[in-house]
């Protein structure tokens, strides 16, 4: 009940936000077309109705979550499917379109919808924060600031330090709970799409123009801020361990195992993995053609030395999947998903950016480009989900010398309740559904 009731509230200030974006777009008389009229005053009506129904509903699922900022931009997303690609169309008599013009004339709906998920979730957390040391130390404040900014400077972005200084700050506000690298690099991915949505495409253009455009979104900025998020959640992590290292001296604090014998089998395994992941690309790469350009990294123009070049890269990637998710997947449902998002990291990070910097060409975002990487970001996802899967299957094989049969149980179904009360699954389909959707945000 009392999940119900907070997420009743936060459907109150969610639909209040969605209306102000759907009154500026002039979509409310689109959802009064539901009951053949169209009052702007019916649709808000009608649309405040929902979002008090769909924000409860919210509370109920997230009651016993931790970290509901994932799940709100999820549930989000979820809606902008079911809304008004799908259920929408169906009300007004209209035949439901799943292709790529119907999604794009929709994508100030997503981005709509992606600031009620947000707002609902943070409500709820404002509605739970009834504790007096809710608010995280100074100290974690000063990290995450000094995190975001050496992100800042990495990431390409204009304007990139003073970026990454204040989404740093944020970030353990909006993430209280701790990762290992591995999830923190991908739940900052997220975290980074966040940033382009709430900042380049919202809070930017209102504070300069006073007036919004997301129908034309700045899509050639995304990749930036995806790696800004990445690598501030990287760097926040790693200055934690450091921070640990240095000043905490309860053994507690520190793994049992010690770094050598808990990474050679790891780094095996990653290899095995990162082969077969790159034989699964290798398929895509045949069709687009791309093998020529990936042994110009190395001189050449030989599909051969390509191919070559590429299933080296592949083990290598493999490797620090190793490093970073080693016990992080549970069954191979996670495996697939944390594969699969670090797939996509991969794509932003190594197609776009690494790969026109390693064969003599200059880092181009422009949605042409995106456009032209896309049947890349197919096959990178594909390398993902096999690495995932293969490396759990390897990693499960084995359990640790120093555990019995019921302990390494314990252990998996541990990491299985900290990570579905925690936002994994959460980041996991988000990952997917924003490779999907980027062809929806490059202009027509």
């Amino acid at each position: 009940m009392k999940g119900l009731s907070d997420g009743a509230i936060a459907g109150v200030a969610g639909g209040l936000v969605f209306g102000g974006s759907m009154a500026l777009y002039g979509t409310l008389p689109t959802v009064a077309s539901i009951v053949r009229t169209g009052s702007a005053a019916v649709g808000f009506t009608m649309h405040m109705l929902f979002a008090v129904i769909i924000g409860a509903a919210f509370g109920v699922i997230v009651a016993a979550r931790r970290e509901v900022v994932v799940w709100g931009l999820l549930y989000g997303a979820f809606w902008w499917f079911l809304g008004p690609l799908t259920l929408l169309p169906l009300f007004r008599g209209h035949p439901v379109t799943w292709d790529l013009p119907s999604a794009q004339g929709l994508v100030p709906s997503l981005i709509g919808h992606l600031c009620y998920g947000l707002t609902i979730a943070v409500t709820i957390k404002i509605l739970r924060a009834d504790i007096p040391d809710s608010r995280p130390p100074t100290a974690v404040l000063v990290r995450g600031g000094i995190a975001g900014g050496i992100a800042g400077l990495l990431s390409l972005l204009p304007d990139g330090f003073l970026i990454g200084a204040a989404a740093g700050v944020l970030y353990p506000v909006v993430f209280r709970e701790r990762e290992n690298t591995g999830p923190a690099l991908v739940r900052g991915s997220v975290y980074g799409v966040l940033w382009w949505v709430f900042f380049s495409l919202t809070a930017e253009p209102l504070l300069m123009d006073l007036k919004l455009d997301w129908a034309q979104p700045p899509v050639d900025q995304l990749p930036g801020y995806i790696l800004l998020g990445a690598l501030t959640a990287v760097c926040y992590t790693w200055l934690g361990s450091l921070s640990r290292v240095l000043f905490v001296d309860d053994v507690r604090m520190f793994p049992v195992e010690s770094p050598g014998s808990r990474g050679v089998r790891a780094l095996g395994y990653g290899v095995v993995a990162g082969l077969a992941g790159g034989a699964v690309f290798t398929a895509v790469m045949v069709v687009v053609g791309v093998l020529p350009t990936v042994a110009l990294m190395v001189g050449s123009q030989n599909p051969v030395v390509g191919l070559v070049v590429h299933l080296i890269i592949s083990q290598i990637i493999g490797i620090s999947y190793a490093v970073l998710f080693r016990r992080q997947s549970y069954d191979l449902i996670s495996g697939m998903g944390w594969g699969m998002s670090y797939g996509f990291f991969w794509w932003v990070l190594g197609n776009l950016t690494l790969l026109p910097v390693l064969t003599g060409r200059p880092v181009d975002w422009s949605p042409a480009a995106l456009a032209a990487g896309f049947p890349s970001l197919a096959g990178h996802l594909a390398y993902g989900a096999a690495l995932g899967v293969v490396y759990h299957v390897l990693e499960a094989r084995t359990n640790p010398w120093w555990q019995t049969r019921n302990a390494a149980e314990q252990t998996r179904v541990d990491t299985r309740r900290r990570h579905t009360l925690g936002s994994a699954p959460a980041l996991w389909t988000l990952t997917v559904l924003i490779a999907v959707v980027i062809p929806a945000l490059i202009p027509r």
